[in-house]
């Protein structure tokens, strides 16, 4: 393990405190998102807390949880979600539009109102979640949707050749992707069997977005974040119990 890579991994992902690395080089931004996984699971750890410690109080620890999701990362997935939303919205099925507005900074009405329902589905999954059989299965939301960053980016052309999305994988192998793979499977297996939902997900997020767009940029990838990690959460929620009864 390389901890430079892991430590630009958790800068680049999250707001916890690190270490200063030195002499940055553009390539390690690349390299770093292999351990994009690691740093989801960490993330899911954070969010696991106030489930365990609240699970008696359901809606207080949804919203903790949620606050601490909101402020960990930085909201950068969501970022991209109401980019994207706003993009979509304006865009009346012009893909040249799409990237028009896309590259617009200012949120329009299409991106705030799916921020505030993706918020809202979030809380109530998390409090539905704190008073499921299936609560520690949050530890992995984060890690399955920061993999599927990594599939996402290897299987789908960049819209823009210097976009963040070409920039952290252009040195980034396949086999990173494929490492991840069976310990992802196994500790779903002994965690929430529910999310190997993530297995056909991923794959067909890629695909929706090769016959929408032909392609993905940064947005596009916090998006996808963003719209996994929900999907998880409702599989957990919804099927948790089955998951346990059949246990």
């Amino acid at each position: 393990m390389s901890l430079r890579r892991f430590i630009l991994a958790v800068q680049f992902l999250t707001r916890l405190p690190t270490p200063q690395v030195s002499d940055f080089r553009q390539e390690d931004l690349s390299r770093s998102a292999v351990y994009y996984p690691l740093v989801g699971a960490l993330i899911g750890g954070l969010l696991a807390a106030p489930l365990y410690v609240l699970g008696d109080r359901p809606w207080l620890a949804g919203v903790l949880s949620l606050l601490v999701w909101v402020w960990v990362t930085g909201a950068l997935h969501l970022d991209g979600l109401g980019d994207v939303a706003d993009a979509f919205g304006a865009a009346h099925r012009d893909p040249q539009r799409f990237l028009e507005v896309l590259k617009d900074p200012r949120m329009g009405v299409f991106g705030v109102v799916t921020l505030i329902m993706q918020l809202l589905l979030k809380f109530v999954l998390l409090s539905e979640l704190a008073a499921s059989p299936c609560w520690l299965g949050i530890v992995l939301v984060p890690a399955w949707a920061r993999w599927g960053t990594l599939w996402w980016s290897q299987r789908i052309p960049s819209l823009h050749g210097n976009g963040m999305g070409e920039r952290f994988t252009w040195q980034l192998s396949a086999r990173a992707m494929w490492l991840w793979l069976p310990p992802l499977v196994a500790l779903s297996v002994w965690l929430a069997w529910p999310l190997l939902l993530a297995l056909p997900l991923v794959p067909l997020v890629a695909l929706w977005w090769k016959r929408k767009l032909g392609g993905i940029s940064g947005d596009c990838l916090g998006a996808s974040v963003e719209v996994t990690e929900t999907l998880l959460l409702l599989a957990l929620v919804v099927l948790g119990p089955l998951a346990m009864g059949a246990a």
